[in-house]
């Protein structure tokens, strides 16, 4: 007798532990940095060399992403700004991602790719090497980006920025 009580409590038990709520989520888009695979590329100006960046996120409502399958709704959601230039320089488009059961809160990673820029040369003036040429007074350059997304609702998320990523100018 006392092992069928033990029994059923242990169930009963097991039962409020597995009804546990899902997090609460802001619904506003939270991202945190996570990784870049490398933190030199040598400098270009197209398809010469990357590096793969990776965030994580939150979003309390899952608005997530904006193309659908059979939708010609294509919107970018995921935005770059390189520091150096103060101008957005990236802009990507983040898979649809569905409402999933009752409770929309999701959380994930992002990873996308990110070519080699160019070097600035401080204070360029006419005939100094212009960007991307090469320079025997500047050999590195240092270059750190800003990342936010947006979700379908229209709120953005916190502002995050990389670890410095050294461009290899010669």
């Amino acid at each position: 007798m006392k092992l069928l009580v033990f029994v059923n409590v242990l169930i009963i038990l097991l039962g409020f532990t597995s009804c546990t709520q899902p997090p609460e989520y802001p619904i506003e888009p939270v991202i945190q940095y996570e990784r870049t695979t490398k933190n030199t590329m040598i400098q270009g100006d197209g398809t010469e060399d990357e590096t793969w960046m990776t965030i994580s996120f939150t979003d309390g409502d899952g608005d997530i992403g904006f193309f659908k399958e059979g939708s010609t709704q294509v919107e970018t959601d995921l935005f770059i700004r390189d520091l150096r230039l103060d101008a957005i320089t990236e802009k990507f488009t983040i898979p649809f991602i569905p409402e999933l059961g009752t409770t929309n809160g999701i959380s994930g990673e992002i990873t996308f790719r990110m070519y080699t820029t160019c070097c600035v040369f401080p204070e360029w003036v006419p005939g100094q090497p212009a960007p991307c040429d090469v320079s025997a007074d500047y050999l590195v350059d240092t270059v750190r980006y800003e990342i936010y997304i947006k979700d379908r609702a229209g709120h953005e998320s916190n502002r995050i920025q990389t670890e410095p990523i050294y461009l290899i100018c010669q």
